[in-house]
This record gives C-alpha cells, sequence and structure tokens, in this order.
C-alpha cells in the first residue's frame, strides 16, 4: 500500500510537497482505513482543485517514476531523463527534481527515493523496516557513490560497474536478481497503476476481456453493469489484425510505429428491449458508457491484486452516482479484501460528504496566481465540525483550490 509520496522542484511544484495516504486519529467511517501493523492507511483519496492548479501534475510524476524505472535497463548512456524541474524560478530551473515514496510490502516499510535533472541521477536510495527498524538496502550520492550494507557489498560492487548516471541502480540491481530491491522494483512497475485519459485503456482492457478463460471477470463485469443501471446484458469481444485499412486511418506520424501484427479488439454489447436482443458495437454506445466498460478490468485487477489506482479526472463522463459507486466499491472491506488504494482527481462536488469521505480523504491543489506554484494540502489540516457542509464550503472558497473569477465582462464588449 502507497503510504505517502513527496516531490520538489518538478513541473509546477517548487517547494517540497507531501501527498498522504496516512490516516488521522479520526476513527470515524472505519471501513475507509485499514490497519497494518503500526500503520493505519486510507483506501481512497479524492483530489480537487481549480484547471491548472497542478492536480494532473501529481499523476504525471507518478506515472513517469513508474515508467522510468520499468525502462531504465533499456536506455542508453546518452538519453535524457524526463526531469522537468519547476520553470518559474532563475533558481530552481538549475537544480535536480527530488522526489521520495514510501509504501508497505507484506507488512513493510520501504522508503525510496531519488534526486536527478534530465543528464544524471545525482542521489537514489532504499530503506526498509524488515524489524521495525531501518535498514539500508542501497545509498548512492554523487552520482556514481554508492554504499551497501557489509554483507551486500560484494555482489553490489561488480553491479554499479554496470550502471550507469542516467540509470537507476535499483532496476539494474534487480536486473542482476538482488533480492533485497526486487519486492520495490516490483511495487513501483506492477502495483502503480495510473490512468492519465480512458482512451489508453482501450486495448488493455479488451485485452483482459478476451482473454477471460474462467468468465471471472465477465461476471464481474455484467454485475457491474447491471448495479450501475447501464442496460447491457452482454459483450463479445473478437481479436482482429491490424490491417492496412486500418493503419491508414491513424495519423501519418503514428504509422511506423504499428505493427501490423498488432492485435485489435471489435466489441459488441448486447441489450434486451421487448424480449428481445439487439446488438450495438461499442462506438455506438455512449461515452460514458465506454468509459466504464474499459475501467471494469481494471477495477477488477486492481481489487483482486491489492494495487494502487491513481485516476487523473475519473469523473469525465461519468454520472456522480457512477462515481460514488465505485468509491464506495473501494472504502467496502468485504469487497475490497486486499486492501485497494484509489486516487484520483475530480470536480464532482457531491463527493464532498463526509459521511462518505473523511477529512483526510479530501485533497486540495491551489496555484498561486503571482509565482505559479502549485501546493498540496488536505481538507484535515482545516479545522471544521463533522455536521459541517464541506461542499458549501468547498464552493464559497472556504479552503481555497477554487478559480478565481472576475465576474466582470466589460472587457469583452466593444
Amino acid at each position: 500500500m502507497l503510504i505517502e509520496f513527496s516531490i520538489t522542484n518538478f513541473l509546477s511544484f517548487k517547494e517540497k510537497n507531501t501527498f498522504s495516504m496516512i490516516a488521522s486519529s479520526d476513527n470515524t467511517l472505519e471501513d475507509n482505513f485499514t490497519n497494518i501493523g503500526n500503520e493505519k492507511l486510507l483506501k481512497m483519496t479524492a483530489l480537487y482543485g481549480a484547471n491548472a492548479s497542478g492536480k494532473s501534475n501529481l499523476f504525471k510524476i507518478l506515472a513517469l517514476i513508474s515508467t522510468m524505472i520499468r525502462q531504465s535497463n533499456f536506455i542508453n548512456p546518452n538519453v535524457m531523463l524526463p526531469i522537468i524541474p519547476f520553470k518559474l524560478d532563475k533558481e530552481t530551473i538549475k537544480k535536480p527534481s527530488e522526489f521520495e515514496i514510501k509504501f508497505l510490502i507484506d507488512g513493510v516499510r520501504y522508503i525510496y527515493g531519488f534526486e536527478a535533472d534530465a543528464k544524471n541521477i545525482y542521489k537514489e536510495y532504499l530503506t526498509y523496516y524488515p524489524n521495525g527498524r531501518p535498514v539500508k538496502i542501497f545509498n548512492r550520492e554523487n552520482i556514481n557513490e554508492y554504499s551497501f550494507n557489509v554483507s551486500d557489498e560484494k555482489f553490489l560492487n561488480d553491479v554499479k560497474e554496470k550502471n550507469t548516471a542516467n540509470k537507476f541502480f535499483i532496476t539494474t540491481a534487480t536486473n542482476w536478481n538482488f533480492e533485497k530491491t526486487k519486492p520495490a522494483f516490483d511495487f513501483l512497475t506492477e502495483k502503480l497503476g495510473v490512468v492519465m485519459s480512458y482512451e489508453q485503456l482501450n486495448n488493455y482492457s479488451y485485452n483482459m476481456y478476451y482473454n477471460d478463460k474462467d468468465k471471472s471477470l465477465e461476471k464481474f463485469a455484467l454485475k457491474f453493469l447491471e448495479k450501475a443501471d447501464f442496460n447491457i446484458k452482454g459483450y463479445k469481444v473478437v481479436q482482429e489484425k491490424m490491417t492496412d485499412e486500418l493503419i491508414s486511418t491513424l495519423p501519418d506520424i503514428m504509422r511506423p510505429f504499428i505493427p501490423t501484427n498488432t492485435p485489435m479488439f471489435k466489441v459488441n454489447t448486447t441489450h434486451i428491449a421487448n424480449g428481445e436482443k439487439y446488438d450495438f458495437d461499442i462506438s455506438e454506445e455512449s461515452l460514458g458508457t465506454q468509459v466504464i466498460f474499459s475501467f471494469i478490468p481494471v477495477i477488477k485487477d486492481v481489487i483482486d491484486s491489492g494495487k494502487i489506482l491513481l485516476i487523473d479526472e475519473f469523473d469525465k463522463s461519468l454520472h456522480p452516482y457512477i462515481v460514488k459507486y465505485i468509491v464506495e466499491l473501494f472504502n467496502d472491506p468485504d469487497l475490497n479484501k486486499n486492501n485497494a488504494q484509489l486516487i484520483f482527481n475530480t470536480h464532482d462536488t457531491n463527493l464532498l460528504d463526509l459521511e462518505l469521505l473523511r477529512r483526510d480523504q479530501i485533497w486540495f491543489t491551489e496555484k498561486n496566481p503571482e509565482n505559479g506554484e502549485s501546493t498540496l494540502y488536505a481538507l484535515d489540516d482545516f479545522s471544521i465540525r463533522k455536521s459541517e457542509n464541506v461542499e458549501k464550503g468547498y464552493l464559497l472558497g472556504r479552503y481555497g483550490a477554487v478559480p478565481f473569477l472576475v465576474n466582470n465582462f466589460d472587457d469583452f464588449k466593444e
């Protein structure tokens, strides 16, 4: 499970900001958190803020970290890292960005962090707490100065020679079968699922539907669609090969990168009206139906395996009741038995209800209009009554994180 994540000098975040899944001492809505050892962690959080306030940047960062670590072995020493510092300051633009993530694996706490710019990884470290006390797995300083535990030195001194200034040592060590880095590497590359747009899910989800040999996904999907009142009684997914005709419909810049043997999928949904069955191509369904149909396999996979799912603009094309239904699913201990976590940003204020979400489950981003810097904070930072109408308070600007609009249209008039 994710414990917390900190970022400094990246995109719109200039100073150190920390996003936390640690539950406060408040014991209301006890189904919304879980206790693992000494950790009390939330199962989901919602992030609010004005457009361009930095909400999506938080998701981009986590997606980027996961991708960079996963792909680290495949880049050559001259490849630039996609690290973008805060650009609206003459000093920070010259400095590296810093990241740190704390997480639990089988009840054991891990801390992984690094400091890097586009050319070099200056610092990198991995610590874990196998007996409740911190134990260093590795520490990297000044690009290529490493320190290890005495018992690991002989092996890791050989491994470090295979690393380069722009490669992550956690990836290199794991690639050379160092067992102590593998759990953290797997968590960072496999347990963190970031969805920046539903379009990127389509083929991935359709592939899961197609390979649903035991029909467990079908059972879950049809039950979900029924509960959510989508009136879909069945579906069929057929695999097709990428054809020249299909390739011709793609933008010119993409065509050279699409192999002709890339699997594609055709999806039909079944509806019943007046006792008769009718089939529709998935493209004939509403955008909201297409979105939720693509999300269902991901939601099931995350729930089944206890992963962390991060979704940018989760409420896009979805009715507020559907979003609320998914939130309740993650907070339900009987359904979410493996403590999967859901983190999303949204403009859906219907969720700002203290009978649905705890104060520590509601987060905000706000951008300073003077310097362009984003700040991240929780509703729990405010002293509010449990009976307070949080939705109304947010829309009135009591917690910040809303657009600064000037209700004067004279500038538009000629």
